[in-house]
């Protein structure tokens, strides 16, 4: 039967990649792949790019001939079993999530990308005492969990020092850079690394400030393509969405402008990211004992 072509989706993509990263550690070029397996190269070709529908038999063969390792193999034909329904979910588990790893191959592979966050710092802006307070606050990880998630949200940014990293736009609401996560000398070193990040390509940084009230959205992540539809993700406690139907593209892509109008621009935001900066270190002299004034003996 003639495989079905169509317009690839997040899913294919990450299999795609997948797949790709399963023959190459096997050292096979797509060609010598494909003539072992008996496949032409195009077929090959499509199911690395996504393009293919890969069905999970189609996805086993080429895993199992490649050596994959169980829990790849596993994970491979959970990929080529989800149907594409416009929206992806996926349940957190006690373990790293899978979504967490669908998050960095969007990240990875995006020609663009836009954060929304109400009320946090973005977590490719966070320091690692910021991330560490914040999952400390949730109250449901265990310490082990905890440094565990620190350290990938750590590695997760060396994204931004790539050479052909995406561009990246961060909306940030007044209320994330204000709200005291860890204290103030936690936020005084959070407020400075968002300053340094953002001073240059690829990273933009736009507050939309408390008085221009709320943009009527919550925190999200808008990817965009060069050669595909957007993806929008959308995270929350228990699960995870990455949305691709028509009407979720419109309505995020409404929020986007929303966010254009209300936010200041990135000059603006900075003066008050340095001021907010200034008054946590003045905040955090308050409370050294160090810098406090002696009795008066006179």
């Amino acid at each position: 039967m003639t495989p079905v072509l169509r317009e690839s989706t997040a899913r294919t993509r990450e299999l795609g990649a997948e797949l790709r990263r399963v023959r190459e550690d096997a050292r096979y070029t797509g060609h010598e792949l494909a003539m072992k397996l008996g496949w032409s190269p195009t077929k090959v070709s499509r199911m690395e790019t996504g393009a293919r529908n890969t069905s999970e038999v189609d996805a086993a063969i080429y895993a199992a001939f490649c050596g994959a390792a169980p829990e790849k193999l596993g994970h491979l034909l959970d990929l080529a079993a989800e149907q594409d329904t416009g929206y992806r979910l996926h349940p957190h588990g006690e373990r790293l999530p899978d979504e967490l790893r669908s998050l960095i191959a969007l990240e990875t592979t995006a020609q663009a990308i836009t954060y929304y966050e109400p009320m946090v710092i973005p977590g490719l802006l966070q320091t690692e005492g910021y991330a560490r307070a914040l999952f400390h606050e949730g109250g449901y990880l265990s310490v082990d969990d905890i440094e565990s998630r620190v350290r990938i949200r750590m590695e997760r940014q060396r994204l931004l020092g790539l050479g052909q990293a995406p561009k990246i736009v961060f909306f940030v609401h007044e209320n994330a850079v204000r709200l005291p996560m860890g204290g103030a000398r936690v936020m005084h070193e959070q407020l400075l690394h968002l300053l340094l990040t953002c001073a240059a390509p690829p990273c933009r940084l736009r507050v939309v400030p408390v008085a221009a009230g709320t943009s009527g959205c919550g925190p999200f992540t808008w990817f965009s393509h060069q050669e595909h539809n957007p993806v929008i993700y959308v995270e929350h406690l228990t699960t995870s969405l990455f949305l691709e139907g028509r009407k979720d593209l419109v309505a995020y892509r409404h929020c986007l402008a929303r966010l254009s109008e209300l936010a200041l621009n990135e000059g603006q935001s900075r003066e008050l990211l340095a001021e907010l900066a200034s008054e946590f270190d003045r905040q955090e002299g308050d409370h050294d004992p160090r810098t406090r004034p002696g009795p008066d003996l006179a």
